[in-house]
């Protein structure tokens, strides 16, 4: 799902999309598909190159947490992408160096050159068409903030008429809520704010959004209640990392490995838990079924 270039929407929307989906923008999308894929035959391999320059050149978005965070007064870069990027950084013994750039701008870097490495990206079949992506990053999944006295763990727990669910109009948040909770009472607002508005006040039992909203939303005011990752079924949209398309692929394989092996020891969750921190979530309040 591809957010709208109508000048009419708001930001709060397009800023729910990004968060959710991390796809960026519609014409930035259409103008990396429509560009000819002209460094996919390059001669030198990306893995060759930073390791011959010592630098890997990586996207930067400022404001993103929990994947980045710049500090304005040391311009001093920290979140979940960047522990990511100074582990491959001295893995390689590379120094970095930072693009500042946006998710949908992250894939026109990649095509021309400006970068090596694309983080918190979402795998869409459209991106496949000009990228390559690594293995799965992490699924990122989708719940619900609760009021407090409401329980639920599945999808079926607040399908039902009784259950008021705010949404933000237009947002992948809505499209979850309408598929997976059709018979619940839905509230479709204009922005986020809104949402948190008639959540806080208590004209509504729950908001439908993907983890990272609602454990920063809760973790900037508490009284909304609690998050929880509903099941049955799990919905979650992948979280991965883009390279620039090139016939050899010993750069993408090489972080694929690296993307394994840190899930598989329990290092990729170390730093992801360590970004959510930068946004006031504690580490106790992060949910145990997610899979990362």
């Amino acid at each position: 799902m591809t957010p709208s270039d109508d000048p009419r929407i708001s930001e709060d929307r397009r800023e729910a999309l990004r968060y959710a989906l991390a796809i960026g923008s519609g014409a930035a999308l259409a103008s990396a598909i429509a560009s000819p894929a002209a460094a996919e035959e390059t001669a030198e391999n990306t893995l060759d190159r930073v390791r011959a320059n010592k630098v890997l050149r990586i996207a930067v978005l400022p404001g993103e947490l929990p994947y980045f965070n710049k500090d304005l007064a040391s311009g001093t870069w920290s979140g979940f992408s960047i522990e990511m990027a100074n582990d491959l950084a001295k893995l390689l013994d590379v120094k970095l160096e930072y693009v500042e750039s946006t998710y949908g701008n992250s894939i026109l870097d990649l095509q021309s050159n400006k970068i090596d490495l694309g983080f918190a990206l979402n795998p869409t079949p459209q991106r496949a068409l000009v990228v390559d992506f690594t293995h799965l990053v992490f699924p990122h999944p989708f719940g619900a903030m609760l009021k407090k006295g409401l329980e639920a763990r599945t999808w079926a727990d607040i399908n039902k008429p009784e259950v008021r669910i705010a949404v933000d109009v237009g947002s992948a948040n809505e499209a979850v809520a309408r598929r997976f909770a059709p018979n619940a009472t839905i509230k479709s607002l204009k922005s986020r704010d809104e949402v948190m508005l008639e959540m806080s006040s208590g004209r509504v039992d729950c908001v439908v959004n993907a983890l990272v909203l609602g454990l920063t939303a809760i973790a900037k005011n508490p009284n909304l209640g609690s998050y929880k990752i509903l099941q049955s079924p799990s919905v979650t949209i992948a979280s991965g990392m883009a390279v620039r398309r090139e016939s050899d692929k010993r750069w993408r394989d090489f972080l694929s490995v690296w993307v394994d092996y840190n899930r598989g020891i329990g290092q990729m969750r170390e730093w992801f838990v360590r970004g959510l921190t930068l946004s006031g979530v504690k580490p106790e309040d992060v949910p145990v079924e997610l899979n990362i």
